[in-house]
């Protein structure tokens, strides 16, 4: 019972971890929008070519890392609740994080420590039969 209650804690934490994260990913998202869209309106109609290569990256890099907190937040939301379905979107989440150096290499070998425990694995079950 000990091992569940300190597993218990190690969930709440990487759940809190994704949420945290997960925001900054969607601020950060929303920052290299503009922050593209900025750099599109600065180039003026001088280079047509280089602003659809803007556009085109800008977007690309904001939808990826859009799509990627939005999962972690919904995941890190998933395990405060211990839903099984949240355990292994979290997992997929922080094996793709594991190639974000360092901090999400630190952040995602943690959270696959934690989620791949036993006693994490029983409590995510016992959690969903009663």
């Amino acid at each position: 019972m000990e091992k569940q209650g300190n597993m218990k804690q190690h969930v709440s934490f990487v759940g809190a971890l994704h949420i945290g994260f997960g925001i900054l990913g969607l601020m950060g998202a929303l920052a290299i929008f503009f922050g593209f869209q900025f750099l599109y309106e600065l180039i003026g109609q001088e280079e047509p070519i280089a602003k659809e290569v803007l556009t085109l990256i800008g977007n690309a890099i904001a939808i990826i890392l859009l799509f990627f907190s939005v999962l972690g937040v919904i995941g890190g939301a998933g395990l405060f609740s211990y839903r099984s379905w949240a355990r292994i979107l979290v997992m997929i989440v922080s094996a793709i994080n594991c190639l974000n150096i360092p901090v999400g290499t630190a952040k995602g070998i943690y959270s696959l420590w934690v989620l791949m425990q036993a006693e994490t694995i029983e409590l995510f079950e016992a959690t969903h039969q009663s």
